[in-house]
């Protein structure tokens, strides 16, 4: 486990060349810090750079970004006060992703649901040490219907085989971040990706148009991982959500958060698809302003 990092995020942005629809939404940030009042967990697997509720909420004025989910960092463990303390900075505008021990207790959960996160995230990616297995978290699952909970899982593109039975007993929505992290040189025809959209044909599946900078193996500025986000928005219009993936840890080399949100109109090039993707479909998923007022 190595010290700190440098800020692995832009301090100077571009700003995005057209402006995005009210109450857009980036589906998938972190927040790391400050250490002083969040520690990072002991059992961590990678020390991630401070990135603050204030640097995320600075960089979505910028972008022009109303809404937001923050999903809590495997650097911040079960412990999920970082990532609640920023959504209930943003009265109802953001809404959260937690890490929990599938063991959590239901008081534990309708706490969690009441500081507005909205579904559990699983680890099946290397990097990242181990979690619990798909089996339980798919038994696990059960105990979110009655909360509109979702799963959401990560995972490196190859494990989607071995995934895919459990993940089809799932009895709640599923949510894949990152595309399935497929790697675009291996093209759109790979075995990995056309297992991901086959798992799209079951209404119970969304999957995140985000990490284009860690599909693409050409570099910035992405063109190469442009043919699977837009096969995903045309295979499932409304279970498509975007996101910045900001501050983007582990990653090796510092995206411009404005050229992400460029790419955007590519993706998805109708005003009816960006509509879906930015605002439609997180708002049904995530829930925004539920019981919380409106935002702030």
């Amino acid at each position: 486990m190595s010290r700190a990092a440098a800020p692995s995020y832009s301090a100077a942005p571009s700003l995005p060349q057209r402006a995005l629809p009210p109450k857009a939404c980036d589906a998938h940030v972190h927040v790391f810090g400050p250490a002083a009042r969040f520690p990072f967990s002991p059992i961590r697997s990678y020390t991630p750079c401070e990135a603050p509720k204030e640097r995320l909420f600075a960089l979505h004025r910028h972008l022009g970004i109303e809404r937001c989910v923050i999903v809590q960092s495997n650097a911040h463990g079960y412990d999920n006060s970082v990532s609640a303390d920023a959504i209930a900075a943003k009265g109802g505008a953001y809404a959260g992703i937690a890490l929990v021990p599938v063991t959590i207790t239901d008081a534990d959960l309708r706490g969690l649901d009441a500081a507005g996160f909205r579904g559990a995230r699983f680890h099946f990616a290397r990097h990242l040490g181990p979690g619990a297995p798909i089996d339980e978290v798919i038994a696990f699952g059960a105990r979110l219907a009655d909360i509109g909970w979702h799963l959401q899982l990560h995972f490196e593109s190859q494990a989607i085989h071995e995934l895919a039975p459990a993940m089809l007993r799932s009895p709640v929505p599923v949510v894949i971040d990152h595309m399935g992290r497929v790697d675009a040189a291996q093209g759109i025809d790979q075995p990995d990706f056309r297992k991901l959209r086959e798992l799209l044909a079951d209404e119970r599946f969304w999957v995140k148009i985000s990490g284009s900078e860690r599909v693409s193996r050409q570099g910035p500025p992405y063109d190469d991982a442009l043919p699977f986000a837009q096969a995903l928005v045309a295979d499932a219009p409304d279970r498509v959500v975007w996101g910045t993936d900001w501050p983007h840890p582990n990653l090796d080399h510092v995206p411009d958060d404005g050229m992400l949100v460029d790419l955007i109109e590519r993706m998805a090039p109708s005003a009816a698809a960006r509509q879906a993707l930015l605002v439609t479909n997180p708002q049904r998923l995530y829930r925004f302003d539920e019981a919380r007022g409106a935002a702030g």
